[in-house]
Order: C-alpha cells, then sequence, then structure tokens
C-alpha cells in the first residue's frame, strides 16, 4: 500500500464530510489524515485526505467519490508538486532549570512560543510530519504534558488553481 494525498473541492454545505469519510469507511480504508477549510470561495470547501491504500482500490474510491453531488473535483498531490504542512501546538514541561535548553530547541525547528507560564510553554510548530515528529523527539526528554496535531493540508506548488476550474 501506498499513501495518497488527494484534493478534493466540495460545496460548502452540511452533510458532506460525513458522505465522503463515509465513502472511505464502507470501503475499509482508513484515513490517516483529514482537514477541511474554506476555499477563496465561500461556497467551496476543501478537503485534503490522506489515505494508505494500493492504486486501483484508490480509482475506484476516486470514480465513487465524483459521483457524490456535493463533489466538484478531485486532485492527487503529489509530494513533488504541492506544498504540504501540519500544524503541531504541544505542551512542555519548562521550568527555570530547563527553559533555556527548552528555548533553543524551539529555535532549532523555526518554531515559536505562543504561551508562556512558571512550569511550562506552550510551542507553535509547522512543517511536514517528519520535522514535527522530530521536533516531539527532542522536547520529550523534558516532558510533553499535552499535544494536539492538525491534519495535513497541501496545495499544488505554481500558478495553476484547481478551484479557478471549478467556480461553476
Amino acid at each position: 500500500m501506498s499513501r495518497h494525498t488527494l484534493s478534493v473541492l466540495v460545496e460548502n454545505v452540511p452533510g458532506v464530510l460525513a458522505r465522503v469519510s463515509g465513502l472511505f469507511s464502507r470501503r475499509g480504508f482508513n484515513i490517516e489524515s483529514l482537514a477541511v477549510g474554506p476555499t477563496e470561495h465561500p461556497e467551496i470547501s476543501r478537503m485534503t485526505i490522506v489515505v494508505s491504500v494500493d492504486e486501483l482500490p484508490l480509482e475506484q474510491v476516486t470514480k465513487q467519490l465524483n459521483k457524490l453531488v456535493n463533489v466538484i473535483k478531485i486532485v492527487e498531490l503529489d509530494p513533488s508538486a504541492s506544498v504540504q504542512r501540519e500544524l503541531l501546538l504541544v505542551k512542555v514541561r519548562a521550568d527555570a532549570t530547563v527553559r533555556s535548553q527548552v528555548l533553543e530547541t524551539v529555535q532549532l525547528f523555526r518554531a515559536k512560543v505562543v504561551d508562556v507560564s512558571p512550569e511550562a510553554v506552550t510551542i507553535e510548530a509547522t512543517g511536514t510530519a517528519d520535522k514535527l515528529d522530530a521536533l516531539l523527539r527532542m522536547l520529550e526528554p523534558y516532558g510533553v504534558r499535552e499535544m494536539v496535531q492538525s491534519g495535513m493540508v497541501a496545495i499544488g506548488r505554481g500558478a495553476r488553481s484547481i478551484t479557478a476550474t471549478a467556480v461553476r
């Protein structure tokens, strides 16, 4: 099985997310990452779906997705031809004895501190899943108290826009 990133343009109406995710579920595919948000057109949302599946079943799911009334366009994004990022918020133990070391790690990964308390700092980082995993490994010895990570968002490189041809 290989990993695929799909950019799916859908009508911005209630129930679309449930129908799309249900289609993957009925096929027995686990969605590794799912991010949904508005586009530059308020009537259209973009779903970025990451799934591990073989080529043929993916083609079948893509054809079924295209049959859904609210799906406008589906594009598989090649990692080398797209920009892909995730967001991580992580709260790390950082009392006076280790705070400077934690802050050095934050700078090394070009992350930023978004909240500070006497016993902890909250860090915001964006990047690829590999970069965020590496940051977490470096912060682990200090004590990760809490974390949340978004799904991947991705967009094709260059001037071409998939929404430009999709607007009705």
